[in-house]
């Protein structure tokens, strides 16, 4: 058939001399070290009627493990067979991701080639090889083939399929780097678009047609069915926030059930009560009294600081994530615009008219990589939450279905876990680490982008750059909020400069003492399992601290 059974542990073995043809196929869950399969000794091909065939008893060694792809065309080399599929090396860096699909390129030398994917199934399946061996009879007539009569059956269990991949979708649309002439003539560009070796600049300055093919044609490989969404319906009152940049893409869904109040900078007032239906809401799911103890110490909260991050919340409240969806907008009102933009507010507080709120403003840090300020891409102090040299194709990665839960489910079990592991304080809470939103002047930031608000920056050489006009506030301008003009860029280039410092006496400190090498530049506790994520950033030199499950952490499309 179409389908070629692999093993990923050792090769099949050659016909003996003087056997004839050998086959191997997978046969269903055995049941067992001593598998009992039907075997005919007597003579011909096949059993004669009535005749009951022999049942014999094969070992095999259950702890040697198979992978099996299901390879979806006939075998004539497997060599460019394993070529297709990445080779040994791509097969094995397949499999030990279980998110990923196995790739197929049908042209493993072009890389415009759009691949073939597989997913990975469970299986219980078993390997046999199956031998049938005839002796060449001298005296046999030509006629029969030169054959005995007797023909006999050698089997083995070669060992256990435990994973299979199988081509279940569709190709992918090809396009080959080819220029049409006017005259209709197909001219070749592979020697011209492709780099074999390092040229010099006469091969960057040949005139060529564009080409610039899409990286995919589809998104998906299996048909589906589109159903186009009708006219967004907002509810009644409803006017769209008012946007600064002109380019900037509009909603194009309707609002989130949370009932959340959005305010820009330029409204001219804010809001002092939630609306109702944020209160029916919270009501209506504050069944525990956990539920009632968090309300309390929220609005406790928000009477000594009046606006929050909602990474700030997340550490100093034991409450489940998507119960915090609906206790924010019961207390507080979402600032979309301005100098508070992402934070969230107390009713009835208006920071644009109170400059004791310059505190409270955000600060989008990112860190800078570039040879000016001394290290690359390769030796950033704080590792990537994702990798651009690292992209996959949509088509590639086998995303894991989402456990719904149902907010119901959250009134009867409290209990119920969703915030990752890794961003625990502990194992019997949902707490963040501090550094998820507090900037301490000689402690990496957990993401290479945070943001801070100006209350959290733990360091006397950033008061002092927030404070310069203290008591001498006038204004409250968009960008810059009470500060001075250009404040948010002072500050970032203070903690620039500040993390280069650390990155520098640590990888000294690195150099000097290679048992440093793998230690984290600020040691921090890591309690319970790790995820696979967690084991990866193990292997960096300098690894990130816990913190923000997001680098952009802000919380607007989940009530959007």
């Amino acid at each position: 058939g179409p389908a070629a059974v692999m093993a990923a542990a050792g090769r099949e073995a050659e016909p003996e001399p003087g056997t004839g043809p050998e086959s191997s196929r997978g046969s269903g869950p055995g049941p067992g070290p001593e598998s009992s399969l039907g075997s005919e000794p007597g003579p011909g091909t096949g059993p004669e009627p009535g005749v009951q065939a022999r049942a014999v008893r094969l070992r095999f060694d259950q702890e040697r493990r198979l992978v099996c792809a299901e390879y979806p065309g006939l075998v004539r080399d497997s060599r460019k067979m394993l070529e297709t599929l990445g080779g040994e090396e791509g097969i094995s860096r397949t499999y030990a991701d279980p998110c990923r699909r196995l790739e197929l390129h049908f042209r493993p030398k072009d890389p415009y080639c759009h691949p073939v994917c597989a997913n990975r199934f469970p299986s219980t399946s078993m390997l046999l090889r199956v031998k049938r061996r005839w002796k060449v009879g001298a005296n046999a007539p030509p006629e029969e083939g030169g054959r005995e009569e007797e023909v006999k059956y050698k089997m083995e269990i070669l060992g256990i399929i435990g994973t299979t991949y199988k081509f279940q979708g569709m190709s992918d649309f090809q396009f080959l780097v080819m220029h049409t002439a006017t005259g209709g003539s197909q001219m070749s560009m592979y020697n011209k678009v492709i780099l074999h070796r390092p040229e010099h600049k006469e091969f960057f300055d040949q005139d060529l047609p564009l080409y610039i093919p899409p990286p995919t044609f589809s998104r998906v490989d299996n048909p589906v069915d589109y159903y186009y969404r009708p006219e967004v319906q907002h509810r009644d009152g409803y006017h769209p926030p008012k946007l600064s940049n002109e380019n900037l893409i509009g909603l194009g869904r309707a609002r989130r059930p949370h009932n959340a109040i959005f305010v820009n900078f330029d409204d001219p007032e804010v809001p002092s009560q939630a609306l109702e239906a944020a209160v029916q809401n919270w009501r209506k799911f504050n069944t525990q009294a956990a539920d009632r103890r968090a309300e309390e110490e929220l609005k406790r909260h928000f009477e000594i600081r009046p606006i929050w991050s909602r990474n700030a919340v997340k550490s100093n409240i034991d409450i489940h994530p998507d119960k915090l969806k609906l206790l924010l907008p019961f207390v507080a009102y979402y600032m979309l615009t301005g100098p508070w933009r992402s934070l969230w507010v107390r009713f009835g507080y208006d920071p644009r008219k109170d400059p004791k709120s310059k505190i409270y403003q955000v600060l989008d840090f990112r860190l800078r990589c570039s040879t000016k300020h001394g290290y690359m891409p390769s030796d950033m102090p704080v590792k990537a939450k994702r990798s651009t040299f690292n992209y996959s194709l949509p088509i590639t990665i086998s995303k894991p279905v989402p456990q719904v839960v149902s907010i119901q489910d959250l009134a009867k079990a409290p209990t119920l876990r969703s915030t990752p592991h890794r961003m625990r304080l502990s194992a019997s809470g949902y707490k963040l680490k501090k550094s998820a939103y507090i900037f301490q002047e000689h402690t990496l930031p957990p993401y290479r982008q945070m943001f801070y608000q100006l209350c959290d920056l733990d360091a006397e050489s950033l008061r002092k750059i927030i404070h310069r006009n203290e008591g001498q506030e006038v204004t409250c301008t968009e960008r810059d909020g009470w500060c001075l003009p250009k404040t948010s860029d002072e500050l970032r280039d203070r903690m620039s400069n500040m993390i280069k410092e650390i990155w520098r006496k640590n990888k000294a400190g690195g150099l000097a003492s290679a048992s440093l090498k793998k230690k984290p530049l600020v040691p921090q506790e890591r309690e319970g399992s790790e995820s696979p994520e967690d084991e990866d950033d193990e292997e960096e030199e300098y690894p990130p601290s816990e913190g923000s499950e997001n680098e952009m952490e802000t919380e607007i499309l989940d009530y959007m």
